[in-house]
């Protein structure tokens, strides 16, 4: 009986420990492909899925400056990640509200710590529904501001700005709004 425990013993620790080099092989070969690659989670093609919030919002016209504005500070590959995430999404007009050159100007290269502090204020991490949310409620987005919510009857405010539809996507909550939230 002492033979048998052992030769099982012995099995069990060469299977897990072959297990182990081959996981710890194919995770370095993932690794070296998909850096070869320069590809992170946005380049994943996946015609099954539904869209998630990066691909939602590409396929709006109404948040063209929005996406611009997300590929300028590199978090196309952040809000493309499983998430969840809620995203409260100026429209187009809202960008067109700000002063005359404030978006060219935040679109630069020496300007993407501000402008990605601008996006990260319109980004929390969770699935945040409007049903849920209460009058006075206060969320700590991704950049450590925090943004207040208001009801009036039906509608949902987010400092202010009216929440004119939201939109569910496979990871998270697209909440469009008319005003660019600007932290404080």
């Amino acid at each position: 009986m002492k033979k048998s425990i052992q030769l099982v013993a012995v099995v069990c620790f060469f299977t897990i420990f072959g297990c182990k080099q081959n996981s710890e092989a194919s995770l370095e070969t993932t690794t070296e492909i998909t850096a070869a690659q320069g590809a992170g989670q946005s380049a994943v093609v996946d015609d099954a899925s539904s869209p998630n919030i990066v691909q939602t919002a590409s396929g709006s016209k109404d948040h063209s400056t929005l996406v611009t504005a997300v590929k300028a500070a590199e978090l196309v590959d952040v809000l493309s990640n499983a998430g969840p995430f809620t995203v409260f999404a100026p429209t187009n007009a809202a960008f067109d509200k700000l002063p005359k050159g404030t978006v060219e100007g935040l679109l630069k290269p020496e300007k993407k710590d501000d402008l990605k502090n601008i996006l990260e204020y319109h980004t929390y991490v969770g699935a945040l529904k409007t049903e849920y949310m209460q009058d006075g409620q206060e969320f700590e987005q991704v950049n450590g501001g925090k943004v207040k919510i208001t009801k009036v009857g039906d509608k949902v405010f987010v400092n202010g700005s009216e929440i004119v539809s939201s939109i569910p996507t496979s990871n998270g909550i697209i909440h469009v709004i008319n005003d660019v939230l600007l932290p404080k």
